[in-house]
């Protein structure tokens, strides 16, 4: 609140201020003063654009994947979660409208304006709102080798800029209500705006005045309004640290610009240590969320570096870590599990990436910090922009990483085991963010499966977040995981009224891990039906056999009274049927450690019938069936999938057992 009525307080920066924050005569001399002489060598320098485009003509496509995010911007085209909204070339856009609900959000003080309303989400035109637009306008600019089309890449930067600003006044509207977009918009503004130093369209007063003054109120309403008063601060306080580092680096002369950074410098280097474990997992409880931290703490990294600013050792330590864990739950097409919640956010606007996509992180790690053990895959154009020529050549270098490795990261709670082809992923740990859970689900002793880089059993992702609060429940529900639900209980209680707390109820953990050169073995365990009236523990051992090239399955419940148990398996789509064993199938499952000594007569075969990835064979007595379900890849998106589903009425001590063979 004190922060808050300073601010409201301040006096509001003029062009009298701008000219004499920059020591500007006028305003031909504030253009020079702001945009030519240049201070450091960030990514987005005028002077480093002949380095990125050398980095870019040594990977195929990149170019032209740069220019058509440029051309759709210049369309005024936004994929929004999935939605395409076009607004076409030099037409304003309509930022305050959530495109799938129709609802416009009005342009009223923040104090007035209501965010959450049944069948609106505001994360739509905040996708809108952060302005990555303008960095692929800057991409476009410096790409293109045509003059008259470079000139209209910029006259498209200023028109969209002043659109943006005079549609949204400071404080105004639904892109005022989270300083998280705020600090996010307030980096992608300067960053574009140096990207554009020296186009005349970008350096004429009736643009550069406003605009400068637009990154002042920027940083001021974030400093006003840190993220660091909730139960447990966490990427929206990060985000708000970037945008003031960002947007100060560049533009150091701005009023408070220099105590914004040391605010910035400060907190980052604290929340590096109070978000990211010392294995280097974020703290999240969310592995998509993890890379969200990746990039932001990636971007901070990496301008910083750029003006000749330190944010310390512990910091890049953990950071590689943070790359590490990564490249370890990545699979060989670079998708990553949907373990917690998923809501596709990214922080570089470069190119576009599947929501589940975590693979060009190790192959950026490896250029950024010169490291071998993340020296795989392709150098992404990510790093191009970010790290140019040098980057490139640093990769390059670097002799290639081995193959990852089975891991456990305990502090994150997720665990991989990795052979023949195959990564499994699960989940066993405490709730994230110390235990508030906001981006936690009760998947905990669920996994999921990648045969050959794909996704073959899977956690079907989150839907949406406040838009309809009974699917954010469902999917955030013990039946939507691929674990054991008894009597219909869910492992830790869902509040409806609480979308973004999860409290710690089940306290998973891990028993064993063992990896091995042919075997791999985890057993996991949790006591989230402990408060049953006839309480129940649940334990669930894994073993990777890696000669069977199978995944076997034990499920043992110890405690008392009789109980109705269910086992779920989630798949990506309706490539699914019942069959039959073959002999040899049969065979292998028999031989992995711990399998039953008998199978129902019935499997599940897994993938098109005409190229099958897997088959799932159950225990006697644990017939499988297939029913409809859904699957979310990415934010917004919800695809008819099917779902298998075996039980069992028990008292327990029992042992549910089942292998998943692979083709």
């Amino acid at each position: 609140m004190a922060r808050q009525a300073l601010y409201k307080r301040r006096e509001r920066l003029d062009e009298p201020g701008l000219l004499l924050a920059f020591g500007a005569a006028n305003t031909d001399e504030l253009a020079e003063r702001a945009l030519s002489a240049r201070p450091g060598r960030a990514w987005c320098e005028v002077v480093q654009r002949t380095s990125v485009l050398e980095a870019l003509e040594a990977l195929p496509g990149a170019r032209q994947r740069a220019l058509e995010r440029a051309r759709a911007a210049l369309r005024g085209e936004f994929d929004v979660f999935g939605t395409r909204v076009c607004f076409g070339e030099g037409q304003p856009v309509d930022w305050s409208r959530d495109p799938v609900s129709g609802y416009r959000y009005p342009v009223v003080p923040v104090e007035r304006l209501r965010l959450a309303q049944p069948g609106v989400d505001p994360k739509y035109p905040w996708v809108l709102g952060r302005l990555d637009c303008l960095v692929a306008l800057g991409q476009g600019y410096w790409v293109e080798r045509d003059e008259e089309a470079r000139r209209t890449f910029a006259r498209a930067f200023v028109t969209r800029t002043l659109d943006f600003l005079q549609a949204n006044p400071v404080g105004q509207g639904v892109h005022w209500t989270c300083a998280m977009e705020v600090a996010l918009r307030a980096a992608n503004l300067a960053q574009a705006l140096v990207m554009f130093a020296d186009a005349p369209e970008a350096r004429r007063p009736e643009f550069l005045v406003p605009v400068l003054e637009a990154l002042a109120e920027h940083t001021a309403w974030v400093e006003a309004h840190l993220e660091d008063h909730g139960a447990v601060p966490n990427n929206h306080l990060v985000s708000n640290y970037v945008g003031l580092l960002v947007a100060g680096l560049l533009f150091p002369e701005l009023p408070d610009a220099s105590r914004q950074v040391a605010r910035a410098v400060a907190g980052l280097r604290a929340q590096m240590v109070a978000q990211v474990h010392a294995e280097g997992t974020s703290f999240e409880g969310s592995v998509p969320y993890h890379r969200l931290s990746v990039e932001l703490f990636t971007l901070a990294l990496v301008v910083a570096r750029g003006q000749g600013v330190e944010l310390g050792l512990r910091y890049e330590a953990r950071l590689r870590r943070m790359y590490a864990a990564s490249r370890a739950w990545s699979s060989e097409q670079g998708l990553a599990p949907q373990l917690g919640d998923n809501d596709s956010g990214r922080v570089f606007p470069f190119q576009e990436r599947d929501p589940r996509e975590q693979g060009y992180l190790a192959p950026l790690g490896a250029a950024l910090f010169g490291l071998e053990t993340l020296a795989e895959g392709s150098f992404p154009d990510e790093a191009a922009w970010l790290l140019g020529r040098s980057g490139l050549e640093r990769f390059r270098s670097l002799p290639r990483a081995r193959p990852a490795e089975s891991v456990s990261f305990p502090a994150g709670g997720f665990h991989v085991l990795r052979g023949a082809g195959a990564v499994v992923t699960v989940s066993a740990g405490l709730q994230g963010q110390h235990g508030v859970g906001g981006h936690s689900h009760n998947d905990k002793l669920s996994f999921e499966l990648h045969l050959g880089g794909r996704p073959v059993i899977v956690d079907p992702g989150t839907g949406t977040y406040t838009r309809e609060p009974t699917v954010r429940n469902a999917f955030r529900s013990t039946a939507a995981h691929n674990t054991l639900q008894v009597d219909g209980q869910e492992q830790s209680p869902l509040d409806p009224n609480r979308l973004f707390a999860l409290p710690e109820a089940a306290r998973a953990r891990v028993q064993v891990f063992q990896p091995g050169a042919e075997l791999d073995r985890l057993t996991v365990r949790h006591d989230g039906y402990r408060s049953l009236a006839s309480p129940v523990g649940v334990e669930r051992t894994f073993v990777l056999d890696k000669r069977e090239r199978a995944l076997g399955v034990t499920d043992a419940l110890v405690g008392v009274g009789l109980h109705d148990v269910v086992g779920r398996i989630h798949l990506p789509d309706r490539e699914a049927r019942l069959k039959a064993p073959t002999r040899e199938e049969l065979a292998r499952a028999l031989r992995v450690p711990a399998a039953p000594r008998s199978f129902a007569s019935l499997g599940v075969e897994l993938g098109p019938a005409e190229s099958p990835v897997a088959l799932v064979l159950f225990a006697e007595g644990l017939e499988p069936r297939l029913e409809p379900s859904r699957y979310s890849p990415g934010y917004g998106l919800v695809e008819p999938s099917q779902v298998v589903v075996f039980g069992v009425r028990v008292s327990p001590p029992a042992w549910l057992r089942w292998v998943v063979v692979f083709k």
